[in-house]
């Protein structure tokens, strides 16, 4: 597969990477607080929270990865705001069955839950803000300038001086 030229791609796959990672230890931190508060319950209650905010989150991220594969074709802004906008809708849908779903459930706690899924997209911002500032991406990106000196908008020396130019007095009056 060939590198992206997108900018935001590398940033994207950080961010990924990063957000697992600290998935895993929320997940680790979450369960051990969870059952210590409320016994298995609180376990589950707080697995469950920190997964559903994680994935949720990733959705965004893979759907703007996905989207930026098809850069450089004549469709790509629809398309990355169809696939965007899908995963967003995806996600809405997806967030309101889980909640149908562990809304009557006995082994949810709903104090442990509700604190999981925030600490974890607490967390996840935080994993985006550093990603940011310590990633590398030039003010102008995305962009290509020209190799060739003849391509782009060239003018021999003089018209560049504004001298020689047709239908323009130089200054100088020719009796």
């Amino acid at each position: 597969m060939t590198p992206s030229p997108v900018s935001s791609t590398p940033i994207l796959r950080t961010v990924l990477v990063w957000a697992g990672i600290v998935t895993g230890g929320l997940a680790l931190v979450g369960g051990v607080i969870g059952y210590l508060v409320a016994g298995t319950d609180g376990l589950w209650s707080a697995l469950v929270g920190v997964l559903v905010a994680a994935g949720f989150l990733g959705i965004t991220v893979a759907s703007i990865l996905i989207a930026n594969r098809w850069y450089g074709d004549p469709l790509y802004v629809p398309v990355f705001f169809g696939i965007v906008l899908g995963g967003w809708i995806l996600k809405f849908l997806v967030f309101i069955v889980i909640l149908l779903v562990l809304r009557g459930q006995p082994w949810i706690q709903p104090t442990v839950f509700f604190l999981a899924v925030v600490v974890s997209v607490l967390a996840s911002l935080a994993v985006d803000v550093v990603v940011l500032m310590r990633m590398r991406v030039p003010h102008v990106s995305d962009v290509q300038l020209p190799t060739d000196p003849d391509a782009g908008d060239r003018r021999d020396e003089p018209a560049e001086r504004g001298q020689d130019r047709p239908g323009q007095d130089s200054g100088t009056s020719q009796v």
